[in-house]
């Protein structure tokens, strides 16, 4: 039997990579496309296959290396590999000499008929890492649009990653052959691309000298339809979105491909294990101990967290009452639903009445709105509710905190950030305004506008949804007198603000006419006392009817 070495693949633009997890050892027997090893750049987390099948002779790089495109990480005795491997480095060793003549060749003339005519290149899926059924969850051309080489062409979701599909070729879109919801696998059609003059590139590749050969093995997205030979190179496309993706798969669970395959199989909800790899990633082992621990505890146990063991709502047959229309949710929405499910299940939560007296403070909104227009600042409520929240947080730390996972201590924050929840079009989205306790008044009005904005066109980055100590949702005018928002979790508190109405509040002897601001407040009672809360929402209404107190 021969032996390879194995290589490190395409890595896209990342460099000095981190080896974090090596899942084999020498002696074991891998098939082609088995994990090898987990390398992290400051993109993503990707899993390094196994090119061939065969038995690991050595390991070349242990954990914490820092490895590129290239170096040797293994070395392996390939299966069925003799003689012929040994013809075939013949074979290629003489290469270069027989192409050599072939470099030689001079670019094709002006007048060759193949460079002037047009023709019709049919662009399929390139390799995605051995993944199948992958779906396509955008489509960002359409038939007429000019395009250029490497400009996106559809975006496909894997339990993997999200990744787009760059185009080989420029040119003019003639058909698309697919739609969003479609399943494809490595090779299904794309769409037909219109290529103005040049050969096609499988022509190209095959007059190239040995130069040119060596260019397609270092660019395999380039070569054939930018197709990669399986277990070869990863996608640049693929390690650039998969950060992304990271964002959206299992609630931002740190997690190889080769551990969702095995908990998929095991039924197991990788938000429940705790990863014992470097920086937190889940690693086989703690599967299995998650299964070994779950199956030898009570089964009461298994009734009280996360929602485990409660029976699930049975579909039902609507169209049997009438007319029905299924609508698939967004991804933002599904995303949504699954964070407001676990923090339903998980926090016990309690909510606090009040409302605060905000006449004096609309009156001086109001005499701000010369001085707003000057500004370009639309000054409503928020910012003032976003100052004086950042000061009873101050006040009172013990809502400025997190639980540990350990149930044993709390994580107390110095800092104040405040997440202010927004609907868009696509679903609710949560931006955070940093630093609140430091920023004037002008300033957080000007900021939460451009983060709103961000928000309705889908803008927003993943560090602008990211630190929030304390969310604040506010149905402003929409109508209500109150409501329970759910606490987002890791936080422990969330304040809902409902319209503010005219009411008569008995003053000095008589009923007189205020404006009066609704509000609630939910908090985790695992980190916060009754007491506690009872004081956050009077010292709240207090600063609200008198904006005065939050210059002291």
């Amino acid at each position: 039997m021969a032996v390879e070495n194995i290589k490190v693949p395409d890595l896209g633009d990342s460099k000095d990579v981190e080896v974090i997890e090596i899942l084999v050892k020498a002696g074991d027997t891998v098939s082609e496309n088995d994990s090898l090893l987990v390398l992290e750049s400051d993109k993503a987390a990707m899993e390094i296959p196994s090119p061939v099948s065969g038995v690991i002779k050595s390991i070349t790089v242990k954990v914490g290396d820092q490895v590129n495109q290239g170096d040797d990480i293994a070395t392996i005795e390939v299966e069925g590999a003799g003689n012929e491997a040994a013809e075939s480095d013949a074979s290629e060793a003489k290469a270069p000499a027989a192409a050599e003549p072939a470099g030689q060749n001079e670019e094709p003339s002006a007048d060759d008929d193949s460079t002037s005519e047009s023709r019709i290149e049919l662009v399929s899926v390139p390799d995605i890492g051995g993944d199948s059924d992958v779906e396509v969850i955008e489509i960002h051309v359409k038939e007429g649009d000019e395009i250029k080489e490497e400009d996106a062409l559809i975006t496909l979701e894997s339990d993997k990653a999200a990744m787009d599909v760059p185009s080989p070729l420029s040119g003019v879109v003639k058909s698309v052959k697919l739609k969003v919801g479609d399943k494809v696998s490595k090779g299904s059609a794309v769409l037909e691309l219109e290529v103005s003059g040049g050969k096609p590139a499988a022509a190209k590749a095959s007059a190239g000298s040995g130069v040119a050969d060596k260019k397609s093995e270092a660019a395999p997205a380039k070569a054939d339809n930018n197709t990669a030979e399986p277990g070869k190179s990863l996608s640049r496309k693929q390690a650039e979105f998969a950060e992304e993706a990271a964002a959206r798969n299992d609630s931002k669970v740190y997690a190889g491909p080769a551990v969702r395959k095995m908990a998929r199989e095991l039924g197991v909800d990788l938000t429940q294990v705790e990863g014992t790899g470097a920086k937190g990633r889940i690693q086989k082992d703690d599967i299995h101990q998650f299964v070994k621990s779950r199956l030898s505890a009570p089964v009461t146990a298994s009734l009280s967290g996360g929602g485990a063991g409660i029976p699930a709502v049975p579909d039902v047959d609507f169209s049997q009452f009438g007319e029905v229309e299924e609508v698939p949710m967004s991804k933002l929405h599904k995303v949504t639903a699954a964070n407001m499910h676990r923090n339903w299940l998980n926090v016990p939560a309690v909510a606090q009445f009040n409302e605060a007296d905000v006449t004096e403070l609309e009156e001086f909104r109001a005499a701000q709105r010369k001085e707003a227009d000057k500004r370009g600042v639309k000054l409503t409520p928020l910012p003032f509710l976003l100052k004086a929240c950042a000061k009873v947080l101050d006040e009172y730390k013990q809502f400025n905190v997190s639980l540990h996972s350990s149930g044993e201590k709390l994580i107390q924050k110095k800092y104040i950030h405040i997440g202010v929840a927004v609907a868009t079009d696509a679903g609710l989205v949560v931006p955070v305004v940093r630093n609140v306790d430091q920023k004037s008044v002008w300033q957080l009005a000007a900021e939460f506008a451009e983060l709103a904005d961000k928000a309705k066109q889908r803008r927003l980055s993943k560090e602008d949804m990211q630190g929030a100590c304390f969310t604040i949702s506010s149905l402003g005018a929409l109508g209500g007198t109150g409501f329970t928002p759910i606490v987002n979790a890791p936080e422990v508190a969330i304040l809902g603000v409902s319209k503010t109405q005219v009411k008569p509040v008995y003053i000095n002897n008589e009923f007189v006419p205020r404006q009066m601001m609704p509000f609630s407040l939910c908090y985790d009672h695992r980190a916060v006392n009754g007491v506690d809360a009872g004081m956050f929402v009077t010292r709240l209404a207090e600063l609200l009817s008198d904006i005065r107190l939050l210059m002291m």
